[in-house]
């Protein structure tokens, strides 16, 4: 038996009006539509969550709801503000209440929390692909890991195998 983590940084935020709070930043033109490619690259490669834990903040929520708006089976959502902005060990404290039955959880989240998290968590998988997170985790970006553990509660440092990481970009090059 294993656990997958799939962590998903949200997709591009608007920045044109300065006057809106930073949680409550709606996505860009480029977010909008990067995000339902992301979520049909989920889907394709068999990546779909039993559980999807999210930050409450607009930009994480919009990208949640365009990512899995085509998949056949719809996660369970857990929305919680703590996520906003959260460190890699309050990321991993939610995950690891995800519950024993849970297989996949998908985390939405926020830099540099989330880009800590994939690479603290990750101790073996592809060296080229490990390279990459470690330089930069974009927006959009999706780093899929898994636990050889029974329990969620089991995932700590250096415990991960990195399956996937990519970028809008390379989802975006390969269609062409």
């Amino acid at each position: 038996m294993s656990k997958r983590l799939i962590l998903l940084r949200h997709a591009k935020s608007a920045w044109e009006d300065q006057d809106i709070a930073d949680f409550d930043r709606p996505l860009s033109s480029r977010g909008r539509k990067a995000a339902p490619a992301i979520g049909a690259h989920l889907a394709r490669a068999g990546y779909v969550p039993d559980l999807v834990l999210c930050s409450s903040a607009r930009r994480a929520l919009e990208t949640l709801d365009l990512v899995v708006a085509g998949w056949q089976r719809q996660p369970n959502v857990r929305k919680q503000k703590s996520l906003y902005l959260a460190m890699p060990r309050e990321m991993l404290k939610r995950v690891q209440t995800a519950g024993s039955e849970v297989d996949t959880v998908m985390l939405v989240g926020h830099n540099p929390g989330i880009a800590d998290l994939a690479n603290w968590l990750c101790h073996e998988g592809d060296a080229t692909m490990r390279d990459a997170l470690a330089r930069k985790f974009p927006t959009g970006a999706v780093a899929v890991i898994d636990f050889d553990v029974e329990d969620w509660r089991e995932v700590d440092a250096d415990t991960g195998k990195l399956v996937e990481f990519v970028t809008p970009r390379q989802i975006e090059q390969t269609k062409r």
